[in-house]
């Protein structure tokens, strides 16, 4: 569904040398796991028989146990569709190999076997195995079949999603033998380990693992062994990840009492995308020509997704903490940026048109974090308050009081005579508020501000759209959309208020009252008249749909490549209590058609400094041509 496949990493408590009792173990787990709906269930390193057998490995009733063990699991899994992963001991031409079996449908697909034999500190695994770096492919009898022994094994289904197998030290290894796989298509490694513990091991094992599938644009998943495992001299926490292109989707917690199963709906649609999108991994020279590509039967179908790493807003973090620290990094990068541009153009006089919205406000509040990484007064900044026939009181004494507050140069325009009048010149009528009357504000407002730049010397006009405006073309030609530099272009509207709001809560509570007041009012360009109250009768989102669509299908639509039919599903899946499918379905709708409509702003669009993940730039992230027909994408939600 949509590229969504459910992945299960099990923590079972094994029982040193008891095959039995971890046969059944990873039989009744395996069916809980199956009954929902999981693709793949993974297993710790060993489960079968246990990691710290240590020299009963060697004993010829080990053996025995663990091939009639194999066949128990084998007959169980008839009648579930989820392939099966365990770790076991192998004997195969009188050497020991310590291996993962992968099981589907009764049928044995392969069996892989560890490369990297840890023998320093407390592991001491070349006493009991050998290396399967060395083993040439082949085939061998397991559970009265025969089947393929191999390093390279790769297990596919629909073209769409694929995993390959390592063990435990092959990932900690200087070149883990995952890369060569995942160079050869593996969407998802599957890892069984036995990973020991000490203080602070459990976040390195989690940040690496993250960095890893972020690296490699693919799914990661670990099952580490539990505390049923010795701990003489050492021990075992168990250890349950899974990791999308970097984002930790499963992350247990240490010492689980009893049997864990943590589930993770991973989108391979993503991982695909983001491989066909990045040059950087399709240029890779790891291909292998003797990978061996391993067919898998139909897999459970998803009709949900409740375990997947879809947030109502995807340019923001997991936890408060996370989100005020992207925040804060956020607002560093775009006055970091704002300052190398006025330092390289040696502008003496900054412009800024302030209308009391969150666009302008953030602006203005880069512009001063600007100033004073410089060195430069406040002063610098002329804040042009320009009312026009839509300002509202709230939104006019919001204006003058910020650059009150911030001790800015405040100047203020009237701009309803020159609108008035160049109406009257190409005779509008005045009282006709349509597209005309609105946009020749906007143009007669960034007019003001560039021959105001012209006659201070050194004056730059610092751009205010936001990302959300500019996706959805939701600004005037030629006019607000227009700056010499714009620094708000690759922050969306949803993201601007945690912004501001976050600036708010480390200010004076004067200023923290005003830029929340600023925050909660409704986003509007007042171009048109207010209502009989005086108050705001414009109002975007009552027009266009809420930002928190529309910032969800952004960051889907241009980051991960998330068709229409996808984004509606993740939108109704994660708004399900704010929005109705209806509201939903149009918004998406109106943002296809405007996205693809209004590309020739973006191809004029100024410079801007790219501080998410997202930039519309057509000199950047973003290219495309603005006479593409948005039919084939509107065609898929009629």
């Amino acid at each position: 569904m949509f590229g969504f496949y459910r992945v299960a990493s099990v923590i079972n408590s094994c029982r040193i040398a008891d095959i039995e009792a971890n046969c059944q173990s990873i039989i009744k787990l395996s069916n809980q796991a199956a009954k929902a709906n999981s693709a793949v269930i993974v297993f710790p390193e060993l489960t079968l028989t246990a990691y710290s057998c240590k020299d009963l490995f060697f004993r010829p009733n080990l053996e025995r146990e663990v091939s009639e063990a194999v066949k128990k699991i084998v007959s169980a899994s008839k009648a579930i569709k989820s392939v099966i992963v365990f770790g076991m001991p192998l004997k195969h031409n009188d050497l020991l190999y310590n291996v993962a079996v992968v099981i589907q449908s009764g049928k044995i697909l392969g069996v892989v076997p560890k490369q990297n034999l840890p023998n320093y500190k407390e592991f001491n695994e070349k006493r009991y195995f050998v290396s399967g770096s060395m083993l040439e492919d082949c085939e061998i009898e397991l559970a009265n079949e025969v089947v393929p022994f191999s390093k390279s094994l790769i297990f596919e289904f629909n073209n769409e999603f694929s995993f390959g197998i390592e063990i435990c030290e092959d990932f900690w290894s200087l070149t883990p033998p995952s890369a060569q796989l995942i160079a050869n298509g593996a969407k998802l490694i599957c890892n069984l380990a036995a990973s020991t513990e000490y203080v602070g091991k459990h976040n390195l094992r989690t940040q690496l693992i993250s960095a890893y599938s972020n690296r490699c644009n693919c799914a990661y998943l670990l099952s580490s062994a539990a505390c049923g495992e010795s701990i003489g001299d050492s021990i075992h926490a168990g250890h349950a990840i899974v990791a999308e292109n970097g984002a930790i989707l499963v992350n247990s917690k240490p010492f689980a009492r009893k049997n864990e199963i943590s589930y993770a709906d991973v989108d391979f649609e993503r991982i695909a995308y983001a491989r066909l999108a990045n040059s950087s991994f399709n240029s890779q020279p790891t291909k292998l020509k003797n990978i061996r590509r391993i067919k898998l039967a139909d897999l459970p179908k998803l009709e949900t997704i409740n375990y997947a790493n879809i947030s109502k807003n995807p340019f923001l973090g997991a936890s408060k903490a996370e989100n005020a620290k992207i925040c804060a990094e956020i607002f560093e990068m775009q006055a970091n940026a704002l300052a190398n541009k006025i330092e390289f153009v040696k502008a003496e006089k900054i412009l800024i048109g302030i209308s009391g919205g969150l666009d302008s406000t953030l602006a203005l509040l880069v512009c001063c974090e600007a100033c004073k990484i410089l060195g430069m007064s406040p002063k610098t900044i002329m804040a042009v308050t320009m009312p026009g026939f839509g300002t509202s009181d709230r939104t006019y004494y919001n204006a003058v009081n910020l650059c009150n507050k911030l001790d800015v140069t405040l100047r203020e325009i009237s701009i309803r005579e020159s609108v008035t009048l160049h109406l009257k010149d190409i005779d509008h009528d005045i009282n006709l508020h349509d597209v005309t009357y609105e946009n020749s504000q906007a143009r007669e407002r960034t007019q003001i501000l560039m021959d105001l730049a012209n006659k201070y010397r050194g004056g730059i006009v610092i751009g205010t759209g936001d990302l959300s405006e500019i996706a959805l073309g939701w600004c005037t030609y030629n006019g607000d959309h227009m700056a010499m530099y714009s620094v708000n272009s690759s922050v969306p509207k949803t993201l601007m208020r945690h912004i501001i709001a976050e600036i708010a809560d480390n200010s004076t509570s004067e200023l923290q009252m005003l830029l929340y007041d600023i925050i909660d009012t409704p986003v509007s360009p007042e171009l048109l008249p207010s209502d009989s109250n005086g108050e705001i009768a414009q109002k975007t989102e009552a027009v266009i749909g809420p930002y928190e669509l529309h910032d969800f299908f952004i960051y889907h639509f241009i980051k991960n490549g998330a068709e229409p039919k996808k984004l509606e599903f993740m939108a109704n899946q994660v708004f399900q209590n704010e929005f109705s499918a209806d509201l939903i379905h149009s918004t998406l709708k109106t943002f296809i058609r405007r996205f693809f409509s209004q590309q020739f702003k973006r191809n004029c669009m100024p410079e801007g400094p790219k501080v998410t993940e997202v930039s519309l730039s057509s000199r950047g992230d973003w290219q495309m041509s603005s006479e593409v027909n948005s039919g084939i994408w509107l065609k898929e939600l009629d």
